[in-house]
């Protein structure tokens, strides 16, 4: 069997029934991917700190003048692929093998199978995960639980889309000249290594959820991945399909230049609502004016998100593709029927306003949900989706983008947000990158938004509704004393007591030191292995 060059290093074997997901023929394709593109990642994350460094003197986003031209032209994206036409209810999950079964059964139109947020990227989770997404396309995918229990595809399954990691990550344990890969193109380019061919014969196609742009060019370095590696594999070009996830606030002002940078290989942009929120956090950290309340407060209803929703759905409209609405974490309160019934109410009512806005689709974090959000778009969206209502009286400006809302900060937000960002961050570290916690299913977006929120609270001193203000000392007792009271009661549930304590720890430096970390994966994933 050839091996690839030298110059190639992987650092810890993989699983042994795992071998074949990196064969040598699929390293030398990671590692031709890298050297074309290793370069123009770096330099579009030092545009990301300068860029940062600006906001930072005071200068603001807005639509930019210099791709006006873009913006007020008439096109449109590539046309929309037969399987991707009706995406009205789409599951997303992690890359875990049974997860992915009842995901696939669910009868949602699309599952996203998650390497990114729902994903605790540990060398194994990545690599099985891959073999799981091959088996997945092959139709071969099976799990027998410990109670001998078996799972298997049904017959009729959902599209399958794929999530790779973000550009500001690497995946350490794989060199190419040394120098660690991106993740992206570590986990974008093995699913299309193993799986282009397969999905193509199959009448579908190789698709894609990109997350975390910033830019345009961001956009146009992931259409010149997808150009290049098509050419290299022998696939045709658009073959590719790529939803965007609009869910930072740089990118909500490139909507139109991120669809034209993708127009061959576009298939929609989302609204990542968290991860949006985390963004408008991190990028306005130093503005006062900027500071949010209560993240339970934060909801799509505030003018600066709905402002960004209908800005997405008229730009999708526009060009011709779709515009998904965002994730209903929900999970079913089996204890308890009428916190149940209280908690499918409010995910009725969410996706009553994405479809009456304009939304195409929308996701659903579990199978349970898949007919209550599927009734709903079923009953006020007749076709396989809305592109033609094209929102043509939404028109907005860069001050709504940017207007916080207003709301109190309270005591318990300020504990809700260090508890769940330490039950999360503890099962991260441990392996789990999709949790459940408080009847919801959390990923790594959750855990952003409430470390960033803390640590603006303090930063600016912002004051509880009690008066009191926000101090390190008030973060750091109240996570000592949720490291006390929570090893006991999550340790049970399966999740290493040892983690809370170096989950403590980080979540102690990532909300009450001088600086921001940009992102809480970035620090966190020094500890995994």
């Amino acid at each position: 069997m050839p091996v690839p060059s030298a110059s190639i290093q992987v650092l810890q074997p993989a699983p042994p029934d795992c071998a074949d997901v990196l064969r040598p023929a699929a390293l030398e394709f990671l590692a031709e991917l890298a050297r074309h593109f290793e370069p123009v990642r770096r330099e579009l994350l030092e545009r990301r700190r300068a860029r940062q460094r600006e906001i930072d003197a005071g200068r603001l986003p807005d639509f930019l003048p210099e791709t006006r031209h873009i913006r007020d032209r008439d096109w449109t994206v590539a046309p929309i692929r037969p399987d991707l036409l009706d995406r009205r209810v789409e599951i997303t999950g992690p890359v875990e093998r049974k997860m992915m079964i009842n995901a696939l059964n669910s009868g949602a139109n699309v599952f996203m199978a998650d390497f990114e947020d729902a994903n605790a990227p540990t060398w194994e989770n990545n690599v099985r995960g891959q073999q799981n997404l091959r088996d997945a396309v092959a139709g071969t995918i099976a799990f027998t639980s410990a109670e001998g229990k078996r799972y298997a595809l049904e017959p009729r399954t959902a599209t399958l889309v794929v999530r790779p990691r973000g550009w500001h990550l690497v995946e350490k344990h794989m060199l190419v000249d040394g120098a660690p890969i991106a993740a992206a193109l570590f986990d974008f380019g093995l699913a299309f290594f193993h799986n282009a061919g397969a999905l193509v014969a199959r009448g579908t196609g190789p698709y894609y959820y990109v997350p975390k742009l910033e830019s345009h060019l961001e956009a146009r370095l992931w259409n010149d991945v997808f150009t290049f590696a098509q050419d290299r594999l022998g696939v045709p070009r658009g073959t590719i399909r790529a939803t965007v996830l609009i869910e930072t606030i740089l990118a909500a002002f490139e909507t139109d230049e991120i669809l034209w940078e993708l127009r061959d290989h576009a298939a929609g942009l989302n609204c990542g609502r968290w991860d949006y929120i985390f963004s408008y956090i991190k990028k306005f950290k130093d503005r006062p004016e900027c500071v949010l309340p209560d993240r339970g407060a934060v909801t799509m209803d505030q003018p600066f998100l709905r402002a960004y929703a209908e800005h997405v759905i008229r730009t999708c409209h526009r060009r011709g593709i779709h515009a998904l609405g965002g994730m209903a974490a929900q999970i079913p309160i089996k204890r308890d029927p009428a916190l149940n019934a209280q908690a499918l109410d409010k995910v009725r009512q969410d996706k009553l306003r994405e479809v009456r806005q304009g939304h195409d689709g929308t996701w659903v974090a579990h199978p349970a949900l898949v007919p209550l959000a599927r009734e709903v778009f079923d009953a006020h969206m007749k076709g396989p989706h809305q592109i033609a209502v094209k929102r043509d009286d939404v028109r907005v400006t860069a001050r709504d983008l940017l207007a916080a809302p207003s709301g109190a900060i309270t005591a318990d937000g300020l504990r809700k947000n260090l508890d769940v960002a330490l039950r999360y961050l503890a099962a991260w570290l441990g392996g789990a990158g999709c949790v459940p916690i408080y009847d919801l299913m959390e990923d790594a977006a959750t855990a952003e938004i409430s470390r960033a929120q803390v640590w603006q609270w303090r930063r600016h001193g912002a004051r509880l509704a009690d008066g009191r203000p926000v101090t390190a000392a008030m973060v750091q007792q109240t996570l000592s004393e949720l490291v006390e009271t929570l090893p006991e009661r999550v340790g049970a549930d399966g999740v290493g007591v040892p983690q809370f304590s170096l989950a403590g720890r980080i979540l102690a430096e990532l909300t009450t030191g001088a600086e921001f970390a940009e992102f809480l994966t970035t620090v966190a994933y020094e500890h995994l292995h």
